[in-house]
């Protein structure tokens, strides 16, 4: 089927407008015409309908959404026959974090930990049933005008007991390389710790109007999270505790067996954050200024990695 326009039925649903056109699909504005509800629907390209494992996993990210029923995380309606594959979301008013952080740069402290806070409950939440979402980042996050939040956007998200999907166009570690966590660099699968890493980033970015990695360009950029810590927050804005720097140090571990095991953990350490005790983790800054030869030899071990999922890129455009 072609492109859906303004007007169109599909089944009980009319087209009010397209939304967003990604690689694999086409989101969709709609009104369901039963009962005047607005809705989302998510339409599969042709081509992806045509290829089995990229329709298993369109599938699987449906399957994954009705599981879900959390104010914070979007709902996937389901319960009717219809006449091709396609997605039935929760219409959510409200703007990207994306577009806040684009029209502000940087948030209040106050309201960065709020966002984070009901992120926090909705992660939560998907851990405990067993999803991770690992592709957490401002454009995957809705949020209203009471700064309430919801997680959108399961394309890549995985139930800790299914089977890993493999295809030569498609990639189940792929996230997005300012977010990724160093673990889904390194092509391991990840899990409820790699949501928290970009969960870090997000609070970072939300406290100091950047990503603590940015590189000439973004496989630099995943390559630094491999070899050096994030910049001081402190040191990008000075309105932020000790306690709230250690907090993002904690979420930022390069090894997760030392990060916040979970989304509760960081939750609670935000909402008590006059008991978290700072570390003596001494300067912050290095990296950038004077590499030394060690650091040489590092940088080209990490880059392996970084090289191959390069290459997982490149092929997953073709």
């Amino acid at each position: 089927m072609s492109q859906l326009n303004s007007g169109d039925a599909l089944d009980h649903y009319r087209i009010d407008a397209p939304v967003a056109r990604g690689g694999m699909s086409t989101l969709y504005r709609a009104t369901d015409l039963k009962n005047g509800r607005q809705v989302a629907l998510k339409v599969p390209h042709p081509e992806m309908e045509a290829e089995p494992i990229l329709l298993e996993r369109f599938k699987r990210e449906e399957e994954i959404g009705q599981l879900l029923d959390h104010p914070g995380v979007v709902k996937t309606y389901d319960g009717e026959e219809r006449s091709r594959v396609y997605m039935v979301i929760e219409w959510v008013n409200g703007r990207l974090l994306r577009s806040i952080l684009n029209d502000e740069k940087k948030l209040p402290i106050e309201r960065a930990v709020t966002i984070v806070l009901r992120i926090c409950d909705a992660l939560d939440y998907m851990h405990k049933h067993g999803i991770v979402h690992r592709d957490l980042k401002p454009e995957n996050v809705m949020v209203d005008e009471n700064d309430n939040i919801k997680l959108i956007d399961f394309g890549i998200a995985m139930k800790e007991d299914a089977r890993r999907l493999t295809f030569v166009n498609l990639s189940a570690t792929l996230g997005t390389p300012d977010y990724i966590s160093p673990e889904q660099v390194k092509g391991q699968r990840g899990d409820q710790r790699s949501d928290v890493y970009a969960l870090g980033i997000l609070l970072y970015e939300m406290l100091t109007g950047r990503v603590p990695f940015i590189g000439p360009n973004p496989l630099a950029a995943m390559n630094e999270r491999l070899l050096i810590d994030p910049p001081a927050p402190r040191e990008l804005n000075e309105e932020i505790s000790p306690e709230l720097e250690e907090i993002l140090y904690r979420a930022l571990e390069r090894d997760p067996r030392h990060r916040y095991a979970t989304a509760h953990e960081m939750m609670w350490d935000l909402e008590n954050q006059e008991q978290v005790g700072v570390a003596d983790r001494g300067p912050r800054t290095i990296g950038r200024r004077g590499v030394n030869k060690q650091l040489l030899l590092y940088a080209g071990m990490a880059l392996v990695p970084v090289m191959l999922f390069a290459l997982m890129l490149i092929l997953a455009k073709r």
